[in-house]
C-alpha cells in the first residue's frame, strides 16, 4: 500500500506520518503509533482494553516465533477488521481506537514516544 493510499485510509483520524520501520512503515498520529504495515498487510495498534473489540471483529493478533526460545511472542497489533479497508467511517472509528490504544501505551510507558508529531494537536 502505498503513503497516499495509508494517509487516505486514516483520513477520519486527521493526518498521518508515515515512516519506514522493520522493513515496513510505521504510522502515526501526532506522535502516537496507531499502525503498522509489515509484509503488505496493514495491522492496528491495540492493548488489552481494544482486543475483545478487534476480536469480536474477527481481527486477528499479530504473533511470531521467538528466536530465543522458540515461543509465541504476541505483539500489540492487529489485523483491520474486513469491511473497514472499503468504508472510510468504519475505518475512523478503528482508527480512533488503535490511536486511543497508542495514548495508553505511551502513558504506560513515556519512552516510547519517539516521534514528534507534525501537526499540533486540535
Amino acid at each position: 500500500m502505498d503513503n497516499d493510499a495509508i494517509a487516505d485510509l486514516f483520513s477520519g483520524l486527521g493526518p498521518v506520518d508515515i515512516r519506514r520501520m522493520f522493513g515496513g512503515k510505521g504510522i502515526y498520529h501526532r506522535g502516537v503509533i496507531i499502525a503498522i504495515e509489515i509484509r503488505g498487510e496493514l495491522m492496528l495498534k491495540g492493548d488489552a482494553q481494544t482486543a475483545p473489540d478487534l476480536e469480536a471483529a474477527g481481527c486477528s493478533r499479530w504473533t511470531y516465533t521467538g528466536s530465543r526460545h522458540g515461543k509465541q511472542v504476541a505483539m500489540p497489533y492487529w489485523t483491520v477488521p474486513d469491511g473497514a479497508l472499503d468504508d472510510p467511517d468504519e475505518m475512523a472509528v478503528w482508527a480512533r481506537k488503535s490511536y486511543e490504544a497508542g495514548l495508553r501505551a505511551e502513558k504506560a510507558d513515556p519512552a516510547k514516544r519517539k516521534v514528534k508529531p507534525s501537526s499540533p494537536p486540535s
